[in-house]
């Protein structure tokens, strides 16, 4: 199974809120290097998406990311030119994507509302800044959660 998680704001945290942009700081979002690893040593092959878009600050959080032992920390992703990150998940393909809610910055950037069913992406958000602890550990029920069975009468009304 394919993951891209998205780093700043979902993974990772500012080390203190006046610090917004002192991305060398960042610090995990509660326990998510565990969760990430876990993850991982399920089989889960993890890559990551970064809001920034210069060199420096992708080299940054990537060195963040190592520091804490996130797994993969060098597979960032990063928007260059025009590209959106809807772009960046079309291309990447994952079977399930990890975004914030983006409530510092407006709604209008998380993704999973805009993805495309027949990609197969199964989008989860989290609240800004909460990590991701609450997530399920077992890959099988991460792939799963947050869906909902359609009950029989709301598929009658769209017959």
């Amino acid at each position: 199974m394919k993951m891209l998680i998205f780093t700043e704001g979902t993974v990772l945290k500012p080390a203190n809120e006046d610090k917004t942009h002192d991305y060398v700081n960042y610090q995990p979002a509660g326990q998510a290097a565990a969760k990430v690893t876990a993850w991982s040593e399920q089989g889960a092959e993890i890559s990551y998406l970064t809001s920034r878009i210069k060199f420096l600050e992708i080299k940054q959080i990537k060195d963040v990311l190592a520091k804490f032992n996130f797994p993969a920390a060098d597979k960032v992703h990063a928007r260059a030119g025009t590209e959106s990150y809807l772009d960046i998940v079309a291309r990447s393909r994952p079977d399930v994507l990890v975004e914030d809610d983006c409530q510092s910055i407006g709604e209008q950037d998380v993704v999973t509302p805009k993805l495309n069913p027949e990609w197969g992406i199964h989008g989860i958000v989290v609240p800004e800044f909460g990590g991701i602890d609450h997530l399920p550990d077992n890959l099988e029920e991460l792939k799963e959660y947050g869906k909902t069975e359609k009950t029989d009468e709301a598929k009658e009304d769209e017959v």
